[in-house]
C-alpha cells in the first residue's frame, strides 16, 4: 500500500487483515465494496509501519482476534489514532459462512463484513490490563508445571507403596521425610530433581506474587474487591483485569451473561424455561468466581445461607454455581457504586489491604 499524496481524494476504505505469526495478509475495499489493493506484509515493527504509513485516520481495520500475535499490530496502530476494530473469530466465522457461503475467514471477507457492518467486535482492555492479564496467566501455568512435579512426585511414593501423615507432603516436614527416604540411586535421583523443581518454581511464584501485589496495591477496584469473603489479591487482581472498566456492562445482567454463569434460557410458546449456565463469555472469570463461591459459602454467613437454602434443593454444584451468579452481581453494584461489600469481615478486610502494603 502507497502512502497517501493527497488529502483532498480522501474516502473511507475498509482494510481486512488475515494476521498470521510471521506474515499478514491485507484486502483494502472501497465503499462501492471493490477490492482495491491485496498485499502482504511482515508481522513485525517494520512491516506495520510500512502499513501504517499508508493508512489514514478515514480508513477503518479489522483483524481476527486469534491468539495473542494481533496485539503488536493493534497497538502500533491505535497509537497512530487509525481506528482498529477486533473481530470475535467464532461469530465472525458463522456470519462469514452463512452470507458468503466460505468457511475460510480471510482478508477480503473481512473487509467486506466489515463494510457491511457485520463485524462482531471483541472488547480490547486498555494495554495495562493486558499485561497484568498476561501476569497472571503466567502465574497459572507456573502452578500447573509445579502441580505436575508434584504428582510425579506422587507416583513415585505409590509406585513403592509409600504412604505419609503429613497434611502437606511438600511442607517442611513432610520434605524432610521425602529426602531421608531410602530409595535406589534411579528413583533417588529423579526424586531430588523434582524436589529441586518445585524449590525453583516455588521462588518463581513468590516473585510473581510480588510483582501481583504491587500491581493490586495500585487499583482502586482490586481494594474493593478485597472486601468480599472468598477474593483474595490475586483472585481481585484477577476479577479487574477480565471484567475492564464496569461501565462496559449498564447492568449486572449484562456481567453475570458474560461470564456465562447465567441460565440458559429456553422458549416454547408462552413457556420459559431455564436450564444449565451458558458457559459463554470469559470462562476465566466464571472460573475464579466458582473458586470464590466456594470459600464464601463456608466462611462469609450470608452466602453461606443462601447456598444452604439452594443446596437443599438442587444440590451442591448448583449452588455454588448460585452462589458464584450472586457474588458477581454484588460486585457489580460494589464497582459501579463505588462501595466495598456491605457485609464484609471488617477484620480480615483490613488485614487483606494491610498484605498489600507490607
Amino acid at each position: 500500500m502507497q502512502p497517501e499524496a493527497s488529502s483532498e481524494m480522501k474516502e473511507m476504505r475498509y482494510v481486512g487483515i488475515d494476521v498470521g505469526k510471521l506474515r499478514c495478509r491485507a484486502a483494502v475495499m472501497d465503499q462501492e465494496g471493490s477490492i482495491t489493493d491485496e498485499f502482504s506484509f511482515n508481522n513485525n515493527h517494520q512491516g506495520i509501519e510500512h502499513l501504517a504509513s499508508g493508512l489514514t485516520m478515514d480508513d477503518k481495520i479489522v483483524v481476527e482476534s486469534t491468539g495473542s500475535v494481533w496485539t503488536n499490530l493493534y497497538d502500533i496502530l491505535d497509537e497512530k489514532h487509525i481506528p482498529v476494530v477486533l473481530a470475535n473469530p467464532l461469530k465472525t466465522k458463522a456470519i462469514a459462512s452463512a452470507r458468503i457461503k466460505s468457511d475460510k475467514i480471510d482478508a477480503r471477507i473481512l473487509a467486506h463484513l466489515l463494510r457491511t457492518n457485520l463485524i462482531p467486535e471483541s472488547y480490547v482492555p486498555a494495554k495495562e490490563l493486558r499485561e497484568i492479564r498476561a501476569l497472571i496467566r503466567h502465574r497459572a501455568s507456573i502452578v500447573k508445571i509445579r502441580t505436575m512435579a508434584k504428582n510425579k512426585i506422587h507416583a513415585l511414593l505409590d509406585k513403592h507403596g509409600l504412604t505419609y501423615g503429613f497434611s502437606d507432603l511438600f511442607g517442611k516436614r513432610g520434605v524432610e521425610w521425602l529426602n531421608a527416604l531410602e530409595l535406589s540411586s534411579l528413583d533417588r535421583l529423579m526424586l531430588n530433581n523434582h524436589l529441586q523443581h518445585i524449590d525453583s518454581l516455588n521462588q518463581q511464584i513468590e516473585r510473581v506474587d510480588e510483582e501481583i501485589r504491587i500491581k493490586a496495591s495500585q487499583d482502586e477496584d482490586v481494594k474493593l474487591l478485597l472486601s468480599m469473603t472468598g477474593i483474595d489479591v490475586y483472585s481481585a487482581l484477577l476479577i479487574r483485569s477480565e471484567i475492564g472498566s464496569i461501565d462496559r456492562f449498564p447492568d449486572y445482567k449484562r456481567l453475570v451473561s458474560w461470564s456465562g454463569l447465567a441460565p440458559s434460557l429456553h422458549q416454547s410458546g408462552s413457556m420459559e424455561y431455564h436450564g444449565a449456565i451458558t458457559k459463554q463469555g470469559s470462562r476465566t472469570l466464571r472460573w475464579i468466581m466458582v473458586e470464590a463461591a466456594r470459600v464464601a459459602a463456608t466462611h462469609d454467613e450470608r452466602m453461606k445461607q443462601f447456598y444452604e437454602r439452594v443446596n437443599r434443593r438442587r444440590g451442591d454444584q448448583k449452588a455454588i454455581i448460585a452462589v458464584a451468579n450472586k457474588m458477581l452481581k454484588i460486585i457489580w453494584f460494589m464497582l459501579t457504586r463505588r462501595e466495598p461489600y456491605q457485609s464484609r469481615n471488617l477484620q480480615l478486610y483490613k488485614r487483606k489491604l494491610n498484605s498489600l502494603v507490607n
